[in-house]
């Protein structure tokens, strides 16, 4: 499979020169040119199948050309002591567990599977940097992945407040191969250093920078396994329609969705759930896509203003409009019904969700009734993270206590960056520099 830019007619690349190049030079987003047929795989596949195995068979024919299955099913064992849980509430509804890995979020799947394929392409005596804005869950699901991986160095950046759940021992000064740098400014700031400095060439050539935000085909692709793990898991006794709700923030998510459908994965419609924020609301309904103020909610991982995959999700309605506009519902869910679907799905089903499956859950519950498919859909709602990441609030809104996995109370350690800087691209490469 080769790839292209949504930017401009730039020659194609294939997807390791995607992955380890993270951006195309006219400032856009890799794209996959092709469409993989994944279809003969998945009905040979079923229930039975595991997560690992499914991936070894169908990464091959989507990545074409940057696997073959023998290093398919290296890469997948090397990624994954962990897979995604479906569970069946009703008939008519189940719960995608994506928060089984290491740090308890669903961008673990992403981030394990780019730091295996990236120790797989990287030669004997070569080396890459992974440079990549962090807010705290992502960092240290990032920190987990790379961690010790062979030639590869990550630098974390982070915006001004104190980061948790790092190790320290995997940190650079001490022989490790891990990089926090604290930037005194906003989440933006960091990932408007991260694009710079991948566009710098030469100080991105030097130090072979690429990224792990899903800036980079990379980190967005494997968030593809999943969606096909849950259709394998249902389609056996699937006799309706089957639709996704996915907490939408920076969309990469419903991208990835997207591509399982454009891959052959039947399904008939995609929910963008949404905050308060609603940022793509508009563009999904047709209309001129336009920044709005951002706004704090209890759904902080949906906080988004200007999401990254804007122009992926655009590449989509360029080529079909009229298709898109009837596979992905928008829907946009406050805080005061984020709360109470929270409460509801405890008593109803004994099942804790955290804030960001809860906008997700009511999304489906309102779109499913404004276009009456209870009858005719199986709908499967997508849980990014895990309920005891938001401990206090699971247990405000359900009454009852939560258990907090050993794993997840790590995560609340504090750490000290190897560096605090200014929002300044100079600053940020002085400090990378400094550190070899």
């Amino acid at each position: 499979m080769q790839f292209r830019s949504t930017k401009s007619k730039l020659p194609l690349v294939s997807y390791k020169e995607a992955v380890l190049s993270c951006l195309p030079d006219d400032g856009g987003l890799y794209v996959p040119d092709q469409t993989a047929d994944i279809r003969q795989f998945l009905f040979q596949m079923n229930e039975k199948t595991s997560f690992n195995d499914m991936v070894a068979i169908v990464a091959p024919s989507i990545l074409e050309g940057g696997l073959n299955p023998i290093s398919a099913s290296k890469v997948a064992a090397s990624a994954y002591n962990f897979q995604p849980e479906l569970i069946r509430l009703n008939e008519g509804l189940s719960l995608l567990n994506l928060y089984n890995g290491p740090t308890g979020i669903f961008k673990d799947f992403g981030i394990a599977f780019l730091s295996a394929i990236l120790e797989e392409f990287i030669n004997e005596g070569e080396k890459a940097m992974i440079l990549s804005a962090a807010r705290a869950d992502t960092a240290v699901s990032m920190a987990h992945a790379f961690s010790g991986r062979k030639g590869i160095s990550l630098v974390l950046l982070y915006p001004s407040g104190q980061i948790r759940g790092l190790d320290p021992s995997a940190f650079v000064q001490n022989g490790g191969n891990i990089i926090p740098i604290q930037v005194k400014g906003t989440f933006d700031d960091c990932q408007r250093l991260v694009v710079e400095t991948i566009n710098d060439r030469e100080f991105s050539q030097r130090y072979k920078v690429t990224s792990a935000n899903t800036i980079n085909a990379g980190r967005l692709l494997p968030q593809v396994f999943y969606y096909l793990y849950a259709f394998i898991q249902l389609k056996n006794d699937l006799s309706e329609d089957l639709i996704f709700s996915v907490p939408s923030g920076n969309f990469g998510n419903l991208i990835a969705g997207l591509y399982a459908w454009k891959f052959g994965m039947p399904v008939n419609g995609f929910i963008a759930a949404m905050n308060i924020n609603n940022s793509f609301g508009d563009y999904i309904l047709g209309k001129t896509f336009k920044p709005k103020p951002l706004v704090s909610t209890n759904s902080p991982a949906l906080d988004v203003s200007v999401p990254l995959n804007y122009e992926r999700l655009a590449s989509f309605y360029e080529e079909a409009p009229a298709v898109m506009r009837n596979m992905v519902y928008p829907s946009s869910i406050g805080d005061d019904l984020t709360l109470q679907t929270m409460e509801a799905v405890y008593k109803k089903y004994n099942v804790h969700i955290d804030p960001n499956t809860a906008v997700a859950f009511a999304a489906a519950q309102k779109v499913i009734a404004e276009r009456e498919w209870n009858c005719n859909a199986h709908t499967v709602v997508l849980a990014t993270g895990h309920p005891a990441r938001e401990a206090s609030l699971a247990e405000e809104t359900a009454g009852t206590s939560i258990d907090v996995p050993r794993s997840l109370l790590a995560l609340k350690k504090k750490c000290e960056p190897v560096a605090v800087i200014s929002p300044q691209l100079e600053t940020l490469e002085s400090a990378i520099a400094s550190c070899f």
